[in-house]
């Protein structure tokens, strides 16, 4: 009986999730603002079901003959598309195309419908903490994008050789150093001057103004950088045990940026594409091709195990691991400390029309998907996140 309850909290949380990124698909296909504003009572994490005719998210949702990989901006919501065999197989642009998809192939993409579902998180137990808390932080709507990650390349210039949208601390780049950060403004709510930061989605049939710019078309990067449409910082906790505060200054990195080619088979991987109507089917190595009207979702699961001393580590990862993927039980020597959910949502246009950007020699591919985050959260509001997260309430 006790996996009964725990259960449910899992799959109202996601579909939680899912349900909010469904209405603002409804949005962009033009359902009014009275059927689709906020949440319940205004708080962030709490929204109504998405509405009538958008698909369920549901992890065994049946596909229907209307439910074409296409875009909300390509028909109107009252003319569903056909399914036809070119409308999954159009030819991807040409490699020497200097707007085009570089080294993308119609492989590198796949209808959701053909994925199966994935993988499920670890049950919560009576012992383990269900509640969450949401990081309001906007979606980089002041377009703070650079090419550098102090994280991994500290004091250096187009570190990362692809673009990284922030939020959060308004000073990151190459050069951030904790006095640095903590010295700077944010767009966060709460006096949170973490830093979250991700690689840009392109449309890859357009030219972007960054076609002879480092991090841009000079590291294969080409394309115009597509804002998200929606975004969402998520707090979780564990599934056996009640979180502990993390420490100020911690640094985590979630994903393999190079995990296409240098790194390939990578333990790191991490990425997970989806389409808002279908959560429950997750794609890995490859893009997901939507059916009409649904967005693009990237969603990121960052380690949440430390080792209780470091705030960073040699390769950055071992000082904070994940837990147990069958039980979520941390590894012995680690504490459970709040767990970053990332989810990001695009509307794209149909086809194989979107990349993310990547280490040139990491060919644009899905899989290098990934995500970084440094915590500046002040003290008060981390107990409150902790507080939150271990008495079971989402805030």
């Amino acid at each position: 009986m006790k996996y009964q309850r725990s259960s449910s909290v899992l799959r109202k949380r996601n579909l939680t999730i899912f349900g909010a990124i469904a209405l603002v698909a409804a949005v962009g296909l033009g359902v009014t603002a009275a059927s689709a504003h906020g949440g319940r009572h205004g708080r962030p994490g709490h929204y109504p079901r998405p509405p009538v005719g958008t698909e369920s998210p549901t992890a065994t949702a049946t596909p229907t003959a209307t439910e074409t990989p296409t875009d909300s901006s390509s028909a109107p919501a009252s003319d569903p598309a056909t399914p036809t065999a070119t409308e999954t197989s159009t030819a991807a642009p040409d490699p020497n195309d200097p707007d085009g998809a570089g080294p993308l192939t119609a492989a590198d993409y796949i209808d959701i419908r053909k994925v199966g579902a994935g993988t499920r998180d670890a049950r919560i137990t009576r012992t383990g903490s269900s509640g969450t808390f949401v990081a309001q932080c906007g979606k980089d709507e002041n377009h703070h994008r650079n090419s550098d990650n102090f994280i991994v390349a500290p004091g250096v210039s187009n570190g990362a050789h692809h673009q990284h949208d922030y939020v959060g601390n308004l000073s990151t780049d190459g050069n951030s150093t904790n006095e640095s950060l903590a010295a700077a403004g944010t767009t966060c709510r709460n006096g949170d001057k973490s830093t979250y930061f991700w690689p840009v989605i392109r449309d890859i049939t357009k030219s972007g103004n960054d076609v002879n710019s480092p991090g841009g078309g000079q590291d294969g990067n080409l394309g115009a950088i597509l804002d998200p449409a929606f975004v969402q910082l998520q707090w979780r906790g564990n599934a056996v045990a009640k979180v502990v505060a993390m420490p100020e200054f911690i640094r985590i990195i979630t994903g393999d940026a190079k995990s296409a080619v240098t790194n390939f088979p990578s333990a790191n991987t991490r990425a997970k594409w989806s389409c808002s109507g279908v959560p429950g089917r997750v794609t890995t190595t490859q893009y997901p091709l939507c059916p009409r009207g649904q967005l693009v979702v990237r969603t990121h699961d960052f380690a949440s195990c430390w080792d209780g001393v470091n705030t960073d580590s040699a390769n950055h990862r071992t000082h904070v691991v994940f837990p147990d993927q069958t039980t979520g039980a941390c590894p012995a020597g680690t504490k459970a400390i709040p767990q970053l959910h990332v989810t990001l949502a695009y509307r794209v246009a149909p086809g194989r029309t979107f990349a993310v950007d990547t280490f040139p020699q990491e060919l644009r591919k899905a899989i290098t998907d990934h995500d970084d985050f440094t915590n500046l959260m002040p003290t008060a509001l981390m107990n409150r996140v902790v507080s939150c997260i271990n008495s079971g309430r989402r805030c």
